[in-house]
């Protein structure tokens, strides 16, 4: 049995996620893949900051935060550290970075990872902000200290859009990755096909908690920049930044122009797309008419999917979840195994 202690730094949605799986996956855990994963601390700005090194038990740790808000009334032998103190001195020899995510200077997720890395400790993260800026520097620091770097879920949260395309389909030669990879906007565009009002569809969203308060980052196209880089930079090696990303989000569309796809057997999407050309690779995210025979076409909602092209496999799609608390925490959980892998290997 191989054992692995976490720090959370984050406990929202993504943390409680990966804590209900270990509260109901735990033991299966250990008996099929003979790793056992508890958390030994776990860090939040809001919720407070708790160290135990016998661990902390993850179905507590849930009540706690569904019954008071809160971390702070849970007894714990070190409390009240830092995000930076917590990662390195505690006893984790894996560290889970969920913080909030910024595109524009990747903080302070970046600094949280770095001192994982540095201070030779695994760390896997869900946050896009380290990975579409920083990911060359942080592999590099992985690489140098002799641990693993785990990203699956910064780009369609626990579906395997990462994995299968560096895993399996980088090497039938990747020419185009393009894909559905914000289902806000793909919730407005579909909710738009069937008739309704950008203005009234973004609130509605925002209801259902889709959207932020402050939906720019998805409209706008952001938020799919960001999950373009990191395809490009890890599936393609083109070494691009937010910058190369020729970027428009959907705020301009109109009922019109919903209605002029339609009479051209076509629907509108947000598409993010990496293409190799005779210049190298170019990058963009677009609202952009597919035609109904599209195999991104028919996917509707809050749903995300991708379409690897490929010199060997021609057209390959993936079609799933891009958010959600679960999901996500299923993302941190398949780079967990594939660390436990690695280190299995050389034991």
């Amino acid at each position: 049995m191989q054992n692995y202690r976490l720090a959370l730094i984050g406990f929202g949605n993504v943390g409680q996620g990966l804590a209900q799986i270990l509260v109901e996956k735990g033991d299966w855990l250990q008996d099929t893949y003979g790793a056992a994963f508890s958390i030994v601390a776990v860090c939040d700005m809001q919720k407070g900051s708790l160290y135990d090194p016998s661990g902390l038990d993850p179905a507590v740790l849930l009540q706690s935060v569904t019954e008071k808000g809160s971390l702070k009334q849970i007894d714990a032998p070190y409390k009240n550290w830092d995000a930076l103190k917590t990662i390195k001195e505690s006893s984790a020899d894996c560290v889970v970075e969920i913080s909030y995510t910024d595109l524009a200077t990747g903080e302070p997720a970046t600094s949280h990872i770095k001192a994982a890395l540095t201070n030779k400790k695994h760390a896997v993260t869900t946050n896009k902000g380290p990975v579409a800026l920083h990911f060359d520097e942080l592999r590099q620091m992985a690489l140098s200290n002799g641990v693993e770097l785990g990203v699956e879920g910064t780009v369609m949260s626990g579906t395997p859009a990462l994995t299968l395309g560096s895993d399996t389909l980088k090497a039938a030669g990747l020419t185009k990755i393009e894909g559905i990879l914000n289902g806000t906007t793909n919730y407005i565009l579909t909710k738009m096909a069937a008739g309704s009002a950008f203005s009234a569809v973004l609130e509605e969203a925002q209801e259902l908690g889709y959207a932020e308060a402050d939906p720019t980052g998805d409209v706008e196209g952001f938020d799919a920049a960001g999950k373009v880089v990191i395809l490009a930079n890890l599936l393609m090696d083109a070494g691009i930044n937010m910058a190369d990303v020729d970027r428009q989000g959907i705020t301009s569309l109109t009922l019109a122009d919903i209605q002029n796809a339609k009479d051209n057997n076509a629907v509108w999407k947000l598409i993010g797309k990496v293409e190799k050309n005779s210049n190298g690779v170019t990058a963009s995210v677009k609202p952009t008419q597919i035609g109904l025979d599209h195999p991104l076409a028919g996917v509707s909602g809050a749903t995300n999917a991708i379409t690897y092209t490929s010199d060997l496999m021609g057209k390959v799609t993936l079609i799933g979840a891009g958010a959600g608390r679960m999901e996500t925490g299923f993302a941190l959980l398949s780079d967990l195994l594939a660390i436990h892998r690695k280190v299995s290997r050389q034991i």
